[in-house]
């Protein structure tokens, strides 16, 4: 953190001291100043680079800066849109330059004058400070991220299989992954694709921690604030894409009255971008009790055609 302080105070006494040079102006109208001028090779065209960046106004307030979330965000680099993209000024640093980048914002809110905010009136910028952390080539970038998903998803499954072990589940596991266990078996009528459903659910990280139910008495025991949430079954049309592929998957295995769990893999859930409190690479654990299945009319299956009887014919004697 310290370290992050030293860096941004002389960024921004750099800036201050350079705030009445002329600064250099691209193409499509960003002033600029390199502050650093680092040996090594350009970034160049479809190379991925990782950066820290922070956003100020013209009076120093910062609006965003990624020291402060806590991770710097990569971009890959393309031919140039627009002013604000920053894509002219990449290919004019190599690997830990610093610069200093002002765009007008007369430039971005062009034709979009009523989005402008009051902090950003005419003839001011948007200024960016930020420092070049890494450089790859797009095939690079690949195969590190791949080499990152590959660990991660090493881990899902040996959480997983903790998990199963743990709560000592017997469980049944399907070709694309799903793993199932149905507490309650029912002989009711079972659904097919395009059925709605009445489903109650609670919904568990691997922690045990609840993120979601239908039901008022689990969401309460685990604290969940649903303001304005009505506790009832939820109505879910089957095997139509409308919920996660582990659900869809799962309560096709099932018939009315029935209760299972479902212990859904990321593949099948919300899968590498996760989705509000659920992280990317989750898996998942549903308590489901299928309340009721309201079919449609499903055509009928074609009958298997018989072949007719052929009567045998003898052959008389002469």
């Amino acid at each position: 953190m310290m370290k992050y302080i030293l860096f941004i105070l002389v960024l921004t006494i750099a800036f201050k001291a350079n705030a009445q040079k002329d600064l250099q102006r691209t193409p499509k109208g960003a002033l600029y100043e390199i502050f650093t001028h680092n040996t090594g090779d350009k970034i160049k065209l479809n190379d991925v680079i990782t950066f820290q960046f922070m956003q100020k106004t013209d009076k120093d307030s910062v609006l965003f800066s990624t020291y402060a979330v806590g991770h710097p965000v990569q971009a890959q680099v393309q031919p140039s849109q627009n002013v604000g993209d920053l894509m002219e000024i990449f290919p004019l640093l190599t690997l830990k330059d610093s610069v200093l980048v002002k765009v007008p914002t007369d430039s971005i809110f062009k034709g979009h004058e009523d989005q402008r905010p009051g902090f950003f009136p005419k003839g001011s910028f948007l200024s960016f400070i930020l420092k070049i952390e890494k450089v790859q080539s797009l095939n690079d970038a690949i195969a590190e991220r791949n080499a990152e998903i590959e660990k991660i998803k090493a881990g899902e499954n040996i959480a997983m299989n903790k998990y199963i072990a743990d709560h000592k589940l017997i469980v049944k596991t399907t070709p694309s992954g799903l793993k199932y266990i149905i507490a309650k078996p029912s002989l009711k009528l079972k659904p097919q694709k395009g059925d709605t459903l009445l489903v109650n659910y609670a919904g568990r990280t691997l922690d045990d921690k609840v993120f979601d139910s239908s039901i008022e008495a689990v969401a309460k025991n685990a604290g969940l604030q649903q303001p304005g949430r009505k506790y009832e079954p939820i109505q879910v049309i089957v095997g139509t894409g409308g919920v996660i592929p582990g659900w869809d998957e799962g309560l096709l295995l099932l018939n009315e009255g029935s209760k299972a769990t479902f212990i859904i893999p990321s593949s099948l859930g919300y899968g590498e971008h996760g989705q509000g409190d659920i992280k990317p690479f989750s898996t998942l654990a549903f308590d489901i009790e299928l309340v009721k299945v309201k079919p449609i009319k499903h055509a009928a299956k074609p009958a298997v055609k018989k072949q007719p009887y052929k009567k045998k014919t003898v052959a008389k004697k002469k």
